[in-house]
């Protein structure tokens, strides 16, 4: 269909722990690496319009997006939005893409989103705790708040340890592999003192040597008698992430093959703050608009804000850990807030295509209890 919306290029920096290689390095930095990455994979494509999400913003100026993308190359005559809807933000800058491109507001659009967990201001209030980590809507931080749904939701601190393990061994795996190396890029970022730039490209946060005796003895974070501890949950991080939405005739006439289509995108919002069934109701829900269930799925990216929301999710869907997060997850690789939405349709749409899949669902939970999720299917 020669008016179908494509994903044309996408790539994202390496995923650096709080505190660690890009402890210097302002957000739109590395949105604008990102942003680089993504326009010398569509080369002669030129976009209209950019949507990119940025969660912790106190202090990054006005309409981080429009900074992030013209430091990236993108014109100034070329306006744009910064999003956020908390974690989702970069899953719903894919989806404001294709509707302005159906709707003819747009050809292409940059997409995408950036964070630095570590350069938040955190005097005299918390702003990486206040806008990022905790709930307006419910005034609830969101770690106890999923402490206390793994138990109504019986989620063991055994399970939960067991999925982060799992998650370390594929995201090292994957990385030994060469696997997540295409959708990574480097140029552009000042590299820290002391290092090459081969000792940088892969994600600072996986832990190969992880055991689940080490899990095990990991003391739990928000409560006495909780289960989750900084073993199994995301990450705190910094990265950028970017890519461009065009539709297939476009892209063709550049000669471009793209890495997916964007068949759809689902929202949904819950009566309380919970995240753990999120990802599932937003999948369903999409599946369901598609005449698509759960078993006509190839292969799913679930973001692991903790552990336990990704083994309620899959749960929940019916679907096992075999075709969940093949190359591991937040738990191992961390999770950027506003650039994790578009990291899992970039991951998700480069394993379809390695792998020959067919249909793939990205899907997210986000502050204040809701959920996103995006169909993609691969391109013949």
């Amino acid at each position: 269909m020669s008016d179908e919306i494509v994903l044309v290029s996408g790539v994202r920096t390496p995923i650096g722990r709080m505190g660690g290689r890009w402890a210097e390095v302002p957000a739109a930095d590395l949105g604008a690496a990102a942003v680089r990455g993504a326009l010398a994979a569509a080369p002669g494509l030129t976009v209209d319009y950019v949507a990119m999400a940025n969660v912790v913003q106190a202090g990054n100026g006005q309409n981080p997006a429009r900074v992030a993308a013209t430091r990236g190359g993108v014109p100034r005559t070329v306006p744009g939005i910064t999003l956020n809807d908390v974690c989702p933000g970069s899953m719903s800058a894919v989806a404001l893409a294709a509707m302005m491109i159906r709707g003819g507001e747009a050809s292409a659009v940059l997409v995408g989103g950036f964070e630095s967990m570590t350069r938040a201001p955190r005097q005299p209030v918390d702003l990486l705790v206040n806008d990022g980590l905790h709930c307006a809507l419910g005034d609830v931080a969101m770690g106890p708040l999923s402490d206390r749904e793994n138990a109504r939701l019986g989620i063991s601190r055994a399970d939960q340890d067991a999925f982060a393990h799992a998650s370390h061994m594929r995201a090292a795996q994957a990385t030994s592999a060469g696997r997540l190396s295409e959708e990574i890029v480097v140029d552009g970022l000042v590299v820290p003192g002391g290092l090459a730039l081969d000792q940088v490209w892969a994600d600072e946060g996986i832990r190969p040597g992880t055991t689940l005796e080490r899990l095990g003895e990991l003391r739990p974070a928000f409560a006495r008698d909780g289960t989750i501890t900084a073993g199994n949950a995301s990450q705190m991080s910094d990265a950028g992430a970017a890519g461009v939405i065009t539709t297939r005739d476009r892209a063709a006439a550049l000669g471009l093959t793209p890495l997916a289509a964007v068949v759809g995108r689902a929202v949904i919002a819950g009566e309380d703050s919970s995240l753990h069934l999120r990802p599932a109701q937003a999948a369903n829900l999409l599946l369901e608009r598609h005449g698509m269930t759960a078993a006509d799925v190839d292969l799913w990216e679930i973001n692991e804000a903790f552990a336990g929301v990704v083994l309620a999710s899959m749960a929940e869907l019916g679907i096992d850990h075999d075709e969940v997060n093949v190359n591991g997850g937040a738990v191992a690789l961390g999770h950027p807030l506003g650039a994790s939405g578009f990291r899992l349709v970039l991951t998700l749409a480069h394993e379809m295509r390695r792998r020959g899949a067919e249909t793939g669902v990205a899907a997210i939970c986000g502050g204040g209890g809701q959920g996103q999720a995006i169909l993609l299917r691969s391109i013949p």
